[in-house]
């Protein structure tokens, strides 16, 4: 009796749609097994991450690459600013009072006689320090006790609402002109602990709502059926994936905190001379907008640009993380 079952090396007989048969060998049978299945993704490729994805949606986006570039070149001059300025911010010549343009001297001088593209340029310094450093205190500060309060709730949770609610209860500027009327200091470290003091709520509420959210999956709940500690439940599971809002938040409060640094320096209880910064020069400026609109010109809209750049990019950063937006 023949062998009912045909040769491995033969081809198979697939039905076609139209009641007929096709020829299919056994490579491309197999073949078919690694066909798109309308994910996206090839036979090989791994899922990829929230964090992945929003990296890829965000080397896309041109506003994201704009932005990315003029904060970096902040940074740069922030660090370096001998780079680009090879003059002394604090080398006035009253000879040169409110002059306009002149030969390597693009910007004019102000009313003291200071160059006033030296000066732009070293200010940059002193914005981009106090931004930085506000952003990381209080998104640490606020991401802890949120997250804690968030995790834990209870007693915590309820002590930690009501000490937001009177902190949102302060006007910025107010306190602002009350906390830092008394300080003496020219540093931007008193304006840091100031902004820390008084922005930390903001990302403290925000870091409670997400942990609140995420405690509540299943691989959470599966972590503690399986006797995972708090602190492993916190580190590993809930804070990786609740951490998205507080860095959205936070880039887009950077571009906030050095608007903060220049009107309280406007107003006079931020940075001090001999501190260069933009919004010292504005405040200078603004007696002389008549005779010399140069003056103020050059540093508001070099502090115009720099907040615009980084509210951009946590605009681009928000729509990268957010996966109601995909």
């Amino acid at each position: 009796m023949p062998d009912p079952t045909p040769p491995k090396d033969e081809g198979a007989i697939a039905p076609t749609g139209t009641g007929g048969t096709m020829d299919l060998a056994t490579s491309d049978g197999a073949g078919l097994e690694g066909l798109d299945q309308g994910d996206g993704r090839g036979p090989d490729e791994r899922p990829r991450s929230l964090w992945s994805d929003a990296w890829r949606d965000l080397r896309r986006n041109p506003i994201f690459i704009i932005s990315g570039l003029i904060i970096l070149f902040l940074v740069f001059i922030a660090i370096w600013p001998q780079a680009i300025a090879s003059g002394n911010p604090l080398s006035c010549d009253l000879a040169n009072a409110q002059e306009g343009s002149q030969p390597g001297h693009p910007f004019g001088f102000n009313a003291q006689g200071c160059d006033v593209y030296t000066r732009t340029v070293y200010g940059a310094r002193a914005s981009v320090t106090v931004g930085v450093c506000a952003t990381l205190g209080v998104a640490i500060a606020g991401t802890a006790l949120g997250g804690l309060a968030g995790f834990f709730g209870g007693f915590w949770d309820a002590i930690l609402s009501r000490l937001t609610d009177i902190f949102f209860g302060i006007p910025v500027v107010l306190g602002g002109l009350v906390l830092l009327s008394v300080v003496t200091s020219s540093s931007v470290w008193p304006v840091v602990g100031f902004m820390v003091l008084l922005g930390w709520p903001q990302i403290s509420r925000i870091a409670r709502g997400s942990v609140i959210t995420i405690k509540q999956n299943d691989f959470v709940q599966a972590a503690r059926a399986l006797g995972a500690s708090n602190s492993r439940m916190m580190l590993r599971h809930v804070l990786p994936n609740a951490i998205a809002p507080v860095i959205v938040v936070a880039t887009i409060a950077l571009g906030t905190y050095i608007s903060l640094e220049a009107t309280l320096s406007f107003l006079g209880v931020g940075l001090k001379p001999p501190s260069v910064s933009w919004g010292i020069d504005i405040s200078d400026a603004s007696k002389f907008i008549r005779n010399a609109p140069h003056m103020l010109l050059w540093p508001a809209g070099a502090l115009a640009i720099t907040v615009l750049a980084f509210i951009m990019l946590g605009d681009a950063v928000r729509d990268a993380l957010d996966p109601k937006l995909r």
